[in-house]
């Protein structure tokens, strides 16, 4: 268990909570990636008795009208080179290549506060083209062939340090940390008024 915030807040990682039942079935059901998040953080907060963030994520190529999204890990049956190869098979001899991460962040609680909602969440975007082929060997799933906006290279090329920066993700958890304060006095108000 690592210690944030001078001991106040302690983040345990799923590992440490393997133990916990009915996680194993945890399956992503939801249309979008918020519902997606959801299922996951409320599987985990439900189980473990304390708030859980989860998040879920895609690719969203414009010429392909916004797919794969939600299905970007199972479009293709496989690994990651498999599912690029599908992608660049799609946009080959195609001059629209605009595509986006998305992703959405989830904060769950273990159980509704009787006042509202049990969850908060976050979405976040990185807008780029797909490239004609792969390049680099950072990252993972579609990283090689993903140019984000602004840069000439793909983030396989560009390494942890920028994607951690401007990735949909990093949008995503800026997001998150932004209403971290107020979701947690929410909680606590939202509990404190059931007693």
């Amino acid at each position: 268990m690592e210690e944030l915030c001078g001991g106040d807040v302690a983040l345990v990682l799923p590992d440490e909570l393997s133990n916990c039942p009915g996680l194993e079935d945890v399956q992503e059901s939801g249309r979008t990636y918020e519902e997606n998040a959801l299922i996951k953080a409320r599987a985990w907060a439900r189980a473990a008795g304390i708030p859980a963030i989860a998040d879920d994520s895609g690719l969203e190529v414009r010429h392909l009208s916004w797919a794969p999204g939600i299905r970007s890990a199972r479009i293709a049956s496989g690994g990651d080179e498999d599912r690029i190869n599908w992608l660049l098979a799609e946009l080959d001899g195609v001059t629209d290549r605009r595509a986006c991460f998305a992703a959405s962040i989830v904060i769950a609680f273990p159980a509704e506060t009787g006042k509202g909602r049990d969850y908060f969440a976050s979405e976040g975007r990185c807008w780029g083209n797909i490239a004609d082929e792969l390049r680099g060997k950072s990252g993972f799933g579609y990283d090689p062939v993903f140019i984000p906006s602004g840069y000439d290279t793909t983030f396989g090329d560009l390494g942890p340090d920028i994607k951690s920066r401007i990735s949909h993700r990093a949008a995503a958890m800026t997001g998150v940390a932004k209403m971290m304060a107020s979701v947690l006095k929410y909680h606590a108000l939202s509990a404190l008024n059931e007693i």
